[in-house]
C-alpha cells in the first residue's frame, strides 16, 4: 500500500516541494527503484543462506519502517526541506538537508529490497512440491499473492496519493505517515502468523556451490569427458534418501560437467567434485539469465508510467465531474483492472485453457512472459499517440488541457502486462530454481526491475545528450520543467520500438530455454501432517528439507533435531 503510493506520487514531491528539475526528478525516483529492486538478491542471499525467510522478512521490515519514519519527520519538519516557493529547479539536495533526505532512501531501498528478496518464496514454501494437492495451489498462490498486493496498491494510489498531493493542504507528511503506520501493521500481522509457517532451514551459501561448480570444472578441464553421463559422480542411494531432489543431467554447458568427472586416485570431497546435481544447479541459474536479460526492457517502460506519465498527469484535466483526481491516483486503472482480471484469469482462463493444453498453468510461464511483453511495447505505443494529443491541445489552449483520463490508455494496457509477465517470472524463477537457492532464483524478478529502472536512467541522460546535439533548437528531448516544448512523445516511440525488438530476442531465448526435470526421492513416508524429513545441512547436495515449527522463532538447529521421526544422517557429509 504505502511502497506503491510512494513510487508514483515521489517524483511530484520531488519536482515541486524540494524544487527538483524534471530530468533529475524522475532519475532519483528510477535510481531508488532500481536500488530498491537491486537489493532484493540481497533478502534471497540471506534467507537462502544464514537466516530463514521468515526472520529475514522482520529485519529487512523494521528497516522499512524506520525510513518510512525519517521521510515522515522531513516532510512534517520546515527546516529540512527547501524553503518555498521553488524559484529556482535543482539537480538534488546537499548539507546536513541532503545528507538526511538521502539516508532515509537508502534505508527504504534496503528495507523494500530485503523483504522483496524473501517474502514471496516464504509464502511459496508453505506448498510442498511433492504432494500433487499442494503442488497445483503453488501456481495459484503467487496470482493471489500479486492480488493482494495490487489491492493495497489501490489504496495507495486512491488513499493515500489524494492526502499527500491535495493542493488545499499538500499534507505530504501525512501521507508518508499512513505509509509508516501501514508497513508497520503489515509486518505486525506477519508476525502474528508464526505458528502457522513451515519454515526452511536456511542451507550452505548458494555462491559458494556456484564456485566449487566453476573452479572444480577449470580444475578438471583436461580430463576427457566420459562416454555416457550416467557415469558422472553422483550421490548414492544412501546419501539420495536425505536429499530432496536430484536433478536431471542436460547436455547444455557440456563444460561444467567436467566438475562431476572424479579422477582416478581422487576422494569424493567438496572442491574436488561436484556431483551432477550441483552442476545441474549452475546449469539452470545460467540458462535463467538471458531471461532476465529480456524482460528490462519492459521495466524501464513501467519506468516511464512512474515519472513522466505522471509528470503529464499534472498538467492535465484532473476532474472528474466536481471531484479532483490526483495525477499520482492514475495508475488506480490497471491496478483495477489487475484486481479484477487476476480472478477470473486464475479461475476461468487457466481451467479453460488447460483443456486443451494440458498444461497445469493452462500456458507455460515463459509464455504467460511473453504475452506480457507485446503488450507493454503497445503500451509505449499508446502513450506516445495520447502525449501528441495532449501537447497539441495544450499548446493551443494551454486553459484547456485534455482529460488525465487519456492516460488510462497506457497505463490499463501496461497493468494487463504486468499481470501477465510479474507472475510468470515470480513462478519461473521460483520453479526453476535448485531447492537450496529458491529466494535467491525469485529475487531475480526484482533483479530485471531494478535494471529496467537503471535503464531509464542511462536512456533519458543519454538520449538528452544526444538529442542536443542534433537538434536545430539545441535542446534535448527531455529538457527542463515544460513537457509543452519537450519531445516526449519520440522518447515513448524509441521505447516501443525497442520492446517490439527486444520481443524478438527473447522469442530466441524462450525456444532455447530447457526446463528442469527433477527426481523426486520418496524413501521416507511422513508420519503426520506436517512431519519434515531432515538431514545436516553438509548432506544437503541439492537443497534443504522442510521443516514444520511450532513457533518461527525457534532456532533451525532446534527444528531439525525436533523434526519428527526424521532419521538422522552420517556425521561427515559428501
Amino acid at each position: 500500500m504505502g511502497f506503491i503510493a510512494n513510487m508514483v506520487s515521489l517524483v511530484i514531491y520531488f519536482s515541486y516541494r524540494l524544487c527538483f528539475d524534471v530530468a533529475p526528478a524522475a532519475n532519483t525516483l528510477t535510481n531508488l527503484m532500481g536500488t530498491t529492486f537491486l537489493l532484493s538478491i540481497l533478502g534471497g542471499f540471506i534467507s537462502d543462506t544464514y537466516v530463514n525467510r521468515f526472520k529475514t522478512c522482520l529485519i529487512f521490515g523494521t528497516i522499512e519502517v524506520l525510513a518510512c519514519a525519517m521521510m515522515t519527520y522531513q516532510a512534517h519538519n520546515p527546516n529540512l526541506l527547501p524553503k518555498e516557493p521553488c524559484l529556482k529547479a535543482v539537480n538534488g539536495m546537499e548539507g546536513g538537508m541532503g545528507l538526511y533526505f538521502y539516508t532515509s532512501l537508502c534505508l527504504l531501498a534496503v528495507g523494500v529490497g530485503g523483504v522483496r528478496g524473501a517474502l514471496p518464496a516464504l509464502g511459496a514454501d508453505q506448498f510442498d512440491a511433492r504432494d500433487p494437492k499442494e503442488a497445483k495451489g503453488l501456481a495459484s498462490y503467487f496470482n493471489w499473492l500479486l492480488l493482494s498486493t495490487v489491492s493495497g496498491a489501490l489504496v495507495g494510489v486512491t488513499i493515500i496519493v489524494w492526502v499527500a498531493t491535495n493542493p488545499n493542504n499538500k499534507n505530504w507528511w501525512i501521507g508518508f505517515l499512513v505509509t509508516t503506520i501501514g508497513a508497520f501493521l503489515g509486518y505486525t500481522c506477519l508476525a502474528f502468523g508464526s505458528p502457522f509457517y513451515r519454515i526452511q532451514v536456511p542451507g550452505g551459501s548458494p555462491l559458494v556451490r556456484i564456485a566449487e561448480v566453476i573452479v572444480v570444472a577449470i580444475k578438471n578441464r583436461g580430463l576427457s569427458p566420459p562416454g555416457s553421463h550416467n557415469e558422472l559422480y553422483e550421490i548414492n542411494e544412501k546419501d539420495a534418501e536425505f536429499a530432496e531432489t536430484k536433478i536431471a543431467h542436460t547436455e547444455q554447458f557440456k563444460w561444467l560437467d567436467k566438475a562431476a568427472i572424479l579422477g582416478e586416485n581422487t576422494e569424493a570431497v567438496q572442491w574436488k567434485v561436484c556431483t551432477v546435481t550441483q552442476v545441474e544447479e549452475v546449469k539452470v541459474l545460467t540458462r535463467m539469465l538471458p531471461i532476465i536479460g529480456s524482460t528490462i526492457i519492459m521495466n524501464t517502460c513501467m519506468a516511464q508510467l512512474q515519472t513522466f506519465s505522471i509528470e503529464q498527469g499534472y498538467i492535465m484535466n484532473p476532474h472528474l465531474g466536481n471531484f479532483r483526481v490526483p495525477a499520482s491516483s492514475i495508475p488506480a486503472i490497471p491496478l483495477l483492472f489487475m484486481v479484477l482480471l487476476i480472478p477470473i484469469y486464475d479461475r476461468v482462463f487457466v481451467p479453460f485453457v488447460r483443456r486443451f493444453t494440458g498444461h497445469p498453468n493452462g500456458i507455460t510461464q515463459l509464455q504467460r512472459v511473453g504475452v506480457g511483453l507485446v503488450l507493454s511495447a503497445l503500451s509505449m505505443a499508446a502513450a506516445a499517440l495520447v502525449e501528441v494529443k495532449r501537447k497539441h491541445y495544450s499548446l493551443k489552449n494551454p486553459l484547456k488541457p485534455i482529460s488525465l483520463f487519456w492516460l488510462s490508455f497506457q497505463y490499463g494496457i501496461f497493468g494487463i502486462a504486468d499481470m501477465f509477465t510479474l507472475v510468470g517470472l515470480l513462478e519461473f524463477f521460483y520453479k526453476e530454481a535448485p531447492a537450496g537457492m529458491k529466494a535467491l532464483s525469485t529475487s531475480f524478478t526484482w533483479i530485471s526491475l531494478s535494471f529496467g529502472y537503471f535503464l531509464s536512467s542511462i536512456f533519458v541522460e543519454v538520449i538528452n545528450s544526444v538529442t542536443k546535439k542534433i537538434t536545430p533548437s539545441g535542446l534535448g528531448w527531455l529538457h527542463g520543467k515544460l513537457l509543452d516544448y519537450n519531445n516526449l512523445q519520440l522518447f515513448y516511440w524509441f521505447l516501443s520500438i525497442l520492446s517490439v525488438l527486444n520481443f524478438f530476442n527473447y522469442l530466441f531465448w524462450a525456444n532455447w530455454y530447457k526446463y528442469k526435470t527433477d527426481h523426486h526421492h520418496h524413501h521416507h513416508h511422513r508420519k503426520a501432517e506436517g512431519e519434515a524429513e531432515a538431514a545436516p545441512q553438509s548432506m544437503s547436495m541439492s537443497g534443504v528439507p522442510f521443516l514444520k515449527t511450532a513457533a518461527a522463532g525457534e532456532d533451525a538447529s532446534k527444528a531439525s533435531e525436533n523434526g519428527g521421526g526424521a532419521t538422522p544422517g552420517p556425521a561427515e557429509g559428501n
